[in-house]
């Protein structure tokens, strides 16, 4: 082996020799060979003839007349080594059918906080329902740059993301709008009324979060009312930012998804005038193919995403029930 390329020309091995191979020494005779692959046995002769000189060693002994050819030592060595080939190519079939019909293969998926609670839980649940041979894994930030990079290196398959830091290498699909709420502490004096002003909040201690995408946001909006907003606290978990709301610390603006609209000690207050809502969304990058589980994910998160924007709808614009009028 001059060239470093295997013995005696191995690369110029093909699938078809080992074909021929199998079947001769699974019938024990080129005549039934060849009816078992639908070819002449004159072809099946010459496949394995261009065999043995490819490895450079006879395959078969061939006793003659009616007797059966049996497998030479190296005949038996080869024949095992071209089962595996063959079924690890069988296995491969298989596997690319699921993936092509979306019933296997892996994602990697970015993500954020507020859509980690509120959004995946449904969307993957429904995803292993459907297809449990998908394999998911999440990765988490809540700064949008990282999720960009990391999906541009292909690290992630896609990735949750506001519309307002995408970039324009990537697909970006949007899935639906999250209105901005005030939350406050119950007997906040806004509650009756049920708005606030960014002055206001302004007025008052806040409680918020580090430098995340949304948080700079939502500073960036209210510095465009003049507002220079003061924080008392800050902290990265969304539940923690609401705990200390609930505990009187001050008032909080963040987006619907990141709040728990069903904490009965905390009041949800709009604020007057509203401040545009995220424009939530599924990035993947330019150029690159989406499988058919990538497809079905990046559904199922559109209608998961609708069912959301419902609840908050019925939360933050509550149908007015009409008073009865006393009996006459």
């Amino acid at each position: 082996d001059q060239d470093g390329d295997g013995p005696m020309g191995f690369q110029d091995l093909e699938l078809r020799h080992l074909a021929a191979l199998r079947a001769v020494a699974a019938e024990r005779s080129f005549g039934r060979a060849a009816v078992r692959l639908g070819f002449t046995q004159s072809a099946v002769s010459q496949q394995i003839a261009n065999l043995e000189r490819v490895v450079g060693v006879a395959m078969f002994d061939r006793p003659g007349g009616s007797r059966p050819v049996e497998l030479t030592p190296a005949g038996e060595l080869l024949v095992t080594h071209a089962e595996a080939i063959f079924s690890r190519l069988e296995l491969a079939g298989r596997e690319l059918s699921r993936l092509q019909a979306g019933d296997s293969g892996r994602l990697t998926v970015g993500t954020f906080q507020s859509v980690a609670v509120k959004v995946l839980p449904e969307v993957v649940g429904r995803l292993r329902r459907e297809s449990p041979g998908v394999e998911v894994r999440f990765v988490e930030s809540d700064d949008d740059r990282v999720l960009t990079d990391r999906l541009l290196s292909g690290e992630l398959d896609i990735t949750f993301m506001i519309a307002r830091t995408a970039s324009p290498r990537l697909d970006f699909v949007e899935l639906g709008f999250d209105p901005f709420v005030v939350i406050a502490p119950i007997g906040d004096p806004a509650t009756k009324r049920g708005w606030v002003t960014a002055r206001e909040l302004g007025d008052g201690p806040l409680v918020g979060q580090p430098a995340t995408s949304c948080q700079l946001l939502i500073e960036s909006e209210l510095r465009a009312a003049g507002v220079e907003p003061t924080y008392v606290f800050s902290s990265s978990d969304n539940a923690a930012v609401q705990a200390m709301v609930r505990a009187g610390a001050g008032r909080a603006l963040l987006p619907f998804l990141a709040v728990d609209a069903q904490d009965p000690e905390v009041v949800l207050l709009a604020l007057n005038p509203p401040m545009p809502p995220r424009r939530i969304g599924l990035a993947t990058a330019v150029g690159r193919t989406v499988s058919p589980a990538l497809w079905r994910f990046s559904e199922l998160c559109q209608d998961v995403f609708i069912e959301r924007a419902r609840f908050a709808d019925q939360v933050l614009n509550p149908p007015v029930r009409k008073r009865r009028r006393p009996p006459p």
